[in-house]
């Protein structure tokens, strides 16, 4: 990933301006580079850009059209599409700057985002000059973490299967000097019995990666992040269509991976857990049945209405697992319903929590850091939809109606009374470039939750 350049180098200035300033902006060019400006059609549109000559045959300046604050389309993160279309140099917001310079600082980061993996790694683009009075060092931690996340979400079920994603996460902690322990075998079938169900027909086993970073005595945080690596839909099989982007499912895993990423080497004050429930969810002989029923970590037996709705079994046993420590905030991250991607569409993860205090500082860093989510009701007249004909609950209840809202209904029976608890809906992935996010694998929520618990870390 790129980061910003040395701020004593040499650079291009870059003129971020709105449509109505543009007059008053091309008066204070000299006259020359304000001719050249018109000439190339430059109006301050938004999008447009402008590339001034300058001494010497060198690039002089660019003008860059902007929103102005008050618009209703504001896009804070819009000056970070540059880093994808100037050539390669140095550069740096000219003064007055953008609106939120942080933001399109970061977003010019994030935009430069590239998976090369399987190809040959691109030249270097253009690089940025850290705005004077942003965190440099806070914002290149949030592009690695983001990064990271990223990496694993595009990277094929091939290359990204049980083994690989664990090898991930043992990797993070390693590199933070964080605990980390894996579960399998015939201990996860006796003691997660709903996580070994999913992953057993898989070539690659089960498991549970439970990571542990912090100080002991500092505020609780956990999170739980869903690892299914790629999912035919078991026995209730997808349509190929439905299978084209199933190695996104582990996108809450990577989420996980990359906001702990952030908070460790932020160094936070709180005591972090991750947990990752890591499966394939395969057809074989042993795959688990329509019909099955399973007695989950916490005593609750559960049928398999459908196997296609796996991520909330993988989820159920960690969570309880989380809930035994009594965290001071819970939160888990999945890939959990097309129903929630129907209701919102691709860019607007669903959110979940019956603690209006935690709601509200969501919120509101989710509008302070352009990271948006929208709270959708855990509403409990659904909740006799969940019960099963032979056992507690059924994971997937029949009908089409409320299936996200049913589906954080099924996860809330597993989380402990008193333990706040967020239950994201994400879907992972960009389906087209935006400023700051660049097509594929994303990170959703992980920039509004660094900020969140940063927060939460100052005493």
């Amino acid at each position: 990933m790129s980061l910003f350049a040395d701020p004593d180098a040499a650079s291009t200035p870059i003129h971020c301006i709105a449509k109505d300033a543009w007059p008053a902006a091309a008066e204070r060019l000299e006259p020359g580079a304000a001719a050249f400006a018109a000439a190339l059609g430059f109006e301050g549109k938004p999008g447009q850009r402008a590339m001034l000559p300058g001494a010497g045959g060198r690039l002089g300046a660019v003008l860059y059209g902007v929103e102005p604050p008050d618009a209703r389309l504001h896009d804070p993160l819009a000056p970070g599409q540059l880093a994808t279309l100037l050539p390669p140099g140095t550069y740096r917001f000219a003064e007055p700057g953008p609106a939120r310079p942080d933001l399109a600082a970061l977003s010019w980061l994030l935009s430069g985002y590239r998976f090369s993996r399987y190809r040959s790694a691109p030249p270097e683009g253009p690089r940025l000059v850290a705005p004077a009075g942003v965190d440099a060092g806070r914002l290149e931690r949030i592009a690695r973490g983001i990064t990271l996340a990223r990496n694993l979400v595009n990277t094929p079920a091939n290359d990204m299967a049980p083994d690989a994603l664990e090898a991930a996460a043992l990797d993070l902690a390693r590199r933070h000097g964080a605990s980390a322990r894996t579960v399998r075998g015939e201990v996860l079938e006796r003691d997660f019995p709903l996580i070994h169900a999913v992953g057993q027909a898989a070539h690659q086993p089960p498991r549970l990666v439970d990571l542990a970073w912090g100080p002991a005595d500092a505020p609780t945080v956990t999170l739980v992040g869903k690892g299914v690596t790629f999912d035919t839909g078991g026995l209730d099989i997808k349509p190929a269509s439905g299978m084209a982007l199933m190695k996104k499912d582990m996108a809450g895993a990577a989420t996980a991976l990359g906001l702990a990423d952030m908070v460790m080497d932020a160094g936070l004050a709180i005591r972090l857990r991750v947990l990752l429930p890591i499966v394939e969810n395969a057809i074989s002989a042993t795959a688990f049945r329509p019909g099955d029923v399973y007695r989950s970590r916490k005593g609750l037996t559960v049928e398999i209405g459908n196997t296609d709705a796996e991520g909330r079994l993988v989820l159920a046993d960690a969570l309880t697992l989380a809930c035994e420590d009594k965290p001071g905030l819970l939160v888990d991250f999945a890939t959990l319903t097309g129903a929630a991607r129907v209701a919102l569409g691709p860019d607007l993860p669903a959110f979940y929590t019956d603690d209006e205090a935690v709601a509200a500082a969501v919120t509101r860093h989710a509008a302070a850091a352009h990271d948006p989510v929208w709270r959708m009701p855990l509403w409990r007249p659904y909740d006799a939809l969940l019960d099963g004909t032979v056992s507690d609950l059924n994971n997937a209840p029949g009908g089409s109606f409320a299936g996200s809202i049913t589906a954080a209904l099924f996860l809330d029976r597993f989380v402990a009374p008193g333990v706040p608890h967020l239950h994201f809906d994400l879907y992972g992935w960009n389906p087209t470039a935006k400023p700051g996010r660049p097509d594929g694998g994303e990170a959703q929520t992980a920039r509004l939750l660094f900020d969140l618990l940063a927060e939460r870390a100052v005493p």
